[in-house]
């Protein structure tokens, strides 16, 4: 198991060491002045300048790697070109704090639901119940969050009190408040993911319910109930953990439309906010932060499935 995790961390090191390359060489490869770009075209020389040694542009391509390197070692990447005085870690964190608490409640209410529909198709194969759950699944997956977040306050906010058009709580809200703003968001994500995780659950239980291990199982005279949880589950639920891994990166920077429909600032509307305002320090490090979280996602995700099924990581090499 060791060696398997060793293994997996190296791959992860590398493929954040490519990344790192690529956002080095953006600014040198991009036509014409990057530095003019982002101070303007009427910036003053001593901007232009500031700007310039700012990105590190007056160094070589190894010299920025390096730096840009050390940046995300000491997570110091300068301070926001658009908001003078605030650090980029800064404004970073307040948004990923922001994007956690709202990626935290989506799927603690989206895995329960989704993945218990997906099980429960599973077992009632064919029936009606399967094909409702795979057909509303399906429907309901071709709406993109940002839509399904209009719907929702137009049908439930507008009229309902409880429910709120905005997820930004007043400073120093209680957890049930925090909660409930939070709500309509969450429920936009259940909407997009339902039908994607219970798919994936469903195909994932089937195959396990067919399985030489689950006819000896029930041969032996064990229970529905004890040959779900002891022998299905486990290697079942396999696809969806690799799923639900792959898709938390998305989930951290992803969710802009839905951020700008209810007016809540995480990650991702951090970073197009950036991207709009040619403000790069901030853009750089939000984009290393989701990178981050995508590998960090991907990589235990990777060894929740290692623990689940041993063989997942023998045939990978990982004996130790």
């Amino acid at each position: 198991m060791l060696r398997y995790v060793l293994r997996r961390l190296a791959l992860s090191l590398v493929t954040l060491l490519i990344l790192l390359i690529v956002i080095t060489l953006i600014p040198n490869l991009a036509p014409g002045d990057p530095a003019r770009k982002i101070a303007g075209a009427f910036a003053s020389p001593e901007r232009l300048q500031s700007v310039t040694e700012s990105l590190g542009l007056d160094d070589s391509i190894p010299e920025q790697f390096i730096d840009l390197i050390g940046d995300v070692v000491t997570l110091d990447f300068g301070d926001s070109f658009t908001r003078p005085g605030q650090s980029v870690f800064g404004l970073v964190r307040a948004a990923l704090w922001n994007s956690f608490k709202l990626v935290l409640f989506a799927l603690a209410i989206t895995l329960p639901i989704s993945i218990g529909a997906g099980i429960w198709a599973a077992y009632k194969k064919d029936s009606i119940a399967d094909r409702s759950i795979v057909t509303v699944g399906l429907a309901l997956s071709s709406i993109p969050e940002f839509v399904s977040g209009v719907i929702l306050q137009a049908f439930l906010a507008v009229p309902i009190a409880f429910f709120k058009v905005s997820a930004d709580p007043p400073p120093g809200a209680s957890l049930a408040t925090n909660l409930n703003f939070l709500l309509l968001p969450a429920l936009s994500v259940l909407i997009v993911y339902f039908g994607y995780i219970a798919r994936i659950t469903r195909a994932g239980t089937i195959t396990s319910l067919d399985a030489d291990y689950t006819r000896t199982a029930f041969m032996k005279g064990l229970t529905t109930r004890q040959v779900f949880r002891r022998h299905v589950l486990r290697n079942a639920l396999q696809p969806t953990v690799a799923v639900t891994g792959t898709q938390l990166g998305y989930l951290f920077g992803g969710l802009v439309g839905l951020e700008f429909v209810f007016n809540y600032p995480g990650l991702g509307r951090l970073i197009l906010d950036a991207a709009r305002g040619a403000d790069y320090p901030v853009l750089r490090g939000g984009v290393v932060t989701v990178a981050l979280i995508y590998m960090l996602a991907t990589l235990g995700a990777d060894l929740i499935i290692a623990w689940m099924n041993p063989r997942a990581r023998l045939a990978q090499g990982g004996e130790g």
